[in-house]
Formats: structure tokens, sequence, C-alpha cells
């Protein structure tokens, strides 16, 4: 048989699954032993963010969220055919007013926290108060930033006033910033350090933990949890590994059962090829987006010409082909495609690349050449192949004759804080969506407080833009609003989009739920996991 399975589906304009991995049930066995889950993100405390990796007024990255959507239970979830989200913690949830500025949610009766402490209402005013109020610089706070007040009636209901009308709001209470949390283990005003989570979800948390990182997390089934999740096993161990090729061999072996990001290109490649009998490799698309941030204050790329001609010089088609092949497609704009809202605004602006016209761009507005850049990058965040593609974008650049760059790579505990402070001219960044709309893809990057912390601030897209685009409950009304907001990014360039990836799971036989076990915003849904008969 094929072991590359196809995962295809659509809803709300995107792809998600519907086609069983091979060999798969709908339900599983929650029995056996646990079940071993392997992965390349890293888990670490840093002084930069306050020791507090897996607080929810902090954590902005899709590794630590993976984490908090296991064990931090939300109003709302993300349904496992990405569809609008669902109540979760909620019995019901919903718009009370024609304006979309009030938000109405009734607890499910008889939650608990894993400690058998009940969940009210004022522990979900208190969990979201407190991420406003610690108001991290990650940026994970401006999720919530069109609330005005929460409000609770009785122990059972809670009510968002809103600043103004939101119509993604129920997607950001899906969010783990909006996870609900025990007030008796998180201070008010201050991050809880360390590895430990007080939630309801449907699992607890035990991490191992070596050199201030955790090694491996095991997620224990919650017996407290009550929610919309079916919960298809009793343990899954998540174990972090150094590199892609130590958990590709760990797979092999049979040490883990399944693999997930970031496997190394080749890595993809040979499993594609279903030489081994019993891993198969899931492929499903995602929304996953590589791009250039840019401190548009820093002296080097302060002038938008240069950044344009970075636009202008950029072949994406030959990045991709060289570094990632099929696994990734060009990406021309901030939303990507199957998005509704997407349009190739850079492609518009720039067509092809063309030296000629960076260099016209460049002497139109006074600009020295060549163009010293430093190039940033995070050596062991998104994977295996950055330093390559960094390599390819610099000699793109350099065989210009426009530009003289190097590149240099950071680790993530010190690249994230380094890039929120505006240590780097031009740096790489990855963006798992918080929620799949498009507002997803541009208020994160270009509305107050967004999380890159940038200086460029346009007043139309932030008064004017951002709000309109959130007023329209349809959100195909919504897309000429944010084909606007795309055109002025391809224009003033604070960002340049690269790149769209697909994602991958390999997994050993005996193991279902694969097709499921991640969505498009690359979200692990470690409950689908199960075992079970496989051919």
């Amino acid at each position: 048989m094929n072991r590359k399975t196809l995962v295809l589906a659509a809803a709300m304009g995107l792809l998600a699954p519907v086609l069983a991995a091979c060999g798969d049930t709908d339900g599983g066995s929650g029995g056996g032993d646990a079940i071993v889950v392997g992965t390349t993100d890293r888990f670490t405390a840093s002084e930069e963010d306050g020791n507090a990796p897996l607080d929810p007024a902090m954590a902005y990255d899709v590794g630590t969220w993976n984490i908090l959507r296991q064990t931090v239970q939300t109003l709302m979830v993300q349904p496992r055919g990405d569809g609008e989200p669902v109540p979760d913690a909620a019995e019901s949830c919903g718009f009370t007013d024609a304006g979309n500025e009030r938000y109405s949610c009734k607890l499910r009766d008889g939650l608990k926290f894993s400690n058998g402490d009940a969940v009210t209402a004022a522990d979900v005013k208190y969990s979201i108060d407190r991420a406003l109020a610690i108001k991290h610089d990650s940026g994970v706070f401006a999720l919530l930033s069109t609330i005005d007040t929460v409000e609770t009636q009785g122990d059972q209901e809670v009510i968002f006033h809103l600043k103004a009308a939101d119509a993604t709001f129920p997607y950001k209470l899906s969010t783990p910033v909006a996870g609900i949390i025990n007030p008796d283990d998180y201070e008010k005003t201050k991050l809880r350090e360390g590895f430990e989570i007080s939630g309801s979800g449907p699992y607890t948390l035990d991490a191992e933990v070596e050199d201030n990182g955790i090694v491996r997390a095991t997620f224990t089934r919650n017996g407290s949890y009550k929610g919309a999740l079916e919960v298809n096993n009793e343990k899954v161990d998540l174990v972090s590994f150094e590199s892609s090729e130590a958990m590709g061999e760990a797979l092999e072996k049979g040490d883990i059962q399944v693999m997930t990001r970031s496997m190394s290109p080749d890595q993809v490649r040979e499993l594609a090829k279903g030489t081994d009998s019993s891993i198969e490799l899931v492929e499903s698309p995602g929304l996953e987006i590589r791009y250039l941030a840019f401190n548009t204050e820093a002296e080097t790329v302060e002038d938008k010409a240069v950044r344009q001609a970075m636009a202008q010089v950029v072949d994406r088609g030959a990045l991709v082909g060289n570094v990632y092949g099929t696994q990734a497609e060009p990406l021309f704009s901030l939303v990507p495609a199957g998005v509704t809202g997407h349009n190739n605004a850079f492609f518009n602006t720039y067509g092809d690349p063309d030296v000629a016209k960076a260099r016209e761009l460049l002497e139109d507005a006074g600009v020295s050449t060549p163009v010293k850049l430093t190039l940033h990058y995070t050596t062991d965040h998104y994977g295996p192949a950055t330093k390559a593609e960094f390599e390819q974008l610099s000699k793109q650049l350099n065989d210009s004759g426009l530009f003289a760059t190097d590149i240099q790579g950071v680790p993530w505990k010190e690249f994230s804080p380094g890039g929120r402070k505006g240590k780097y001219d031009v740096y790489g960044m990855g963006w798992f969506p918080d929620y799949p709309d498009a507002d997803a893809f541009i208020a994160p990057f270009l509305d107050a407080d967004n999380f890159l912390n940038s200086p460029y601030a346009n007043t139309k897209i932030r008064k004017d833009l951002i709000p309109e685009s959130r007023r329209q409950a349809d959100r195909l009304t919504a897309a000429n609003t944010f084909t606007e907001i795309q055109n002025i990014v391809a224009d003033d360039v604070p960002v340049l989009p690269l790149w769209q990836g697909k994602q991958y799971i390999a997994t050993r036989d005996g193991i279902t739920g694969t097709a499921y076990a991640l969505n498009s915003s690359s979200t692990l849904q470690l409950w689908e996991l199960g075992r079970g008969a496989s051919g």
C-alpha cells in the first residue's frame, strides 16, 4: 500500500482533514501504554521571559501553545474540521446584541480543575483580566485587546463587553491566552515560574526537566475534564529531540510512535517513498508562513526603498525549490492561500524578480549600494532547513550586486526576545495562525501591541481597516478590506512574506487518529490519537 496519505477537505475556505489516515478508525482505543510523540520543539525557561514558559499570559509560540492546549481549557475550542469554534468549557456562547459588542457564555455544569476545585465564572474573569493586566511583551495579550470589561452573573455566566465589534472574538476565546487557570496557583500580576500548569483541560502535565527545559512532557488523561473533546487515549508522552535526525531514528527503532514538527525536507522526501511499510507519512495543508521582519527604525532598512528593493530581488520560487521542494509554496502576501481574504499583493506590486527595477528603486531614493545587512535567523525553532534557507536568501541578494549580506544564527530563547527588543535589523520568522481567519495574519503584525513589537505603524490600517474587517460577521464581506491592507503592506514592506508550508506527521502502525492530530493552524490535538488495528 502507499504509505503516504493526503488529508484534504474544505471548510471556512480552508483545506481541512476528512480523509482518514490509512487504517484509521474514528475512535481508537484508550488503553495500553503511553503513546510516545516526538518533536523538535524546545520548551525552555529564560530570564527574558520571566522563567515562565508555560504561563498563558506569556506563552506565544506554537510549541508551548501545543502544551497549553492539552491542559488548559478554554470557553471555545476549534473543532477537528477547522470550522467555527464550538463551546468547550462553555455550554453555550454567543453575541447578545446586534452590534457584536456583547458576548455571553454559560459554563457547563460540574466543571472542575484537575485538583478537584470547581471552575466558576469568577475564575474565567480572573484568567482574562490577569492576562490583560500582565500585558507581557510577547504580545499575546493583544488577542484580548477588544475586551473592555468582563462581567460575571452568578457562578455560571460570563459576559464580555467589547470596545468595538469583533466578529473574530469567538476564535480568540479558543486560544490559550484565554485559558482558564486556577487563581490559587497564579498570582494576579506576576507570571508563574517553572513548568507546572493548573487547568481543567483534557490532560494533566508531568514535565521531566533537564537544563531548565522540558525533555519529556507526560500528558495523563484528566478524569475531571468535561468538554467538547473526545479523548481517545489514557496517556501521551511528548519527547523533545535536539535534532530531526535523532527524532527520525527513534521512530525507526520504535522508541516513539509518532513524529511531528519539524522534520527535515530530506526526511519528508524519504518517508514519502514508502519504503518502510511500518511507517506512514500523513501530509495535510497547513497555514504556516515564513517571512522576513524588519526593524523599520534601524538605519540600514528605515528607508522603505531598501525593503522594496529586497522584495523586488527575492526569488521565492527558487528559494522554495532549492530548499523545500514540493513541501512549500511561494507566498506573496501575509494572508496565505486557502484563507478567505488572500491575495497576491507582492506579486501584483513587484512581479517577477528584477534586479534592474530594484536598482532603480534604490537610485531614486539616493541609497548607496551595496547595502550591507545581516540576516538573523533562529537555529533551533523552525526546523533544520532554516540555515539553508537563509544561505539561499543571502546569495540571491548578494548576486544582485545591490546588497552585501551575511547571516547569523541565534538560539530561540535569545532570538525571540531579541527581535521584540529591536536587536535585529532584518530577521526571519515563522507564523502559525492563532485561528483560521485572515485577521490572525493581519492584526498580530500590524495592530497596536503587535507581537513583533514593530515600530511600523500605519494609521489607516490600525484605526480604520482592522476595525472595519472585524465588524463583518460574514468573512467573505471582509475580503475587500483585507485586500486593501495587503496592498498597503506590499508598498511599505514592514515584513516580506516568503513561503507557505505544508505539514506532516509520520506514524508507526497501530496508531489511529493521525488524520486529525494536527489542524491547519498546526495545533497538536493529542486527544485524537489512539491505538487500534491499522493496515
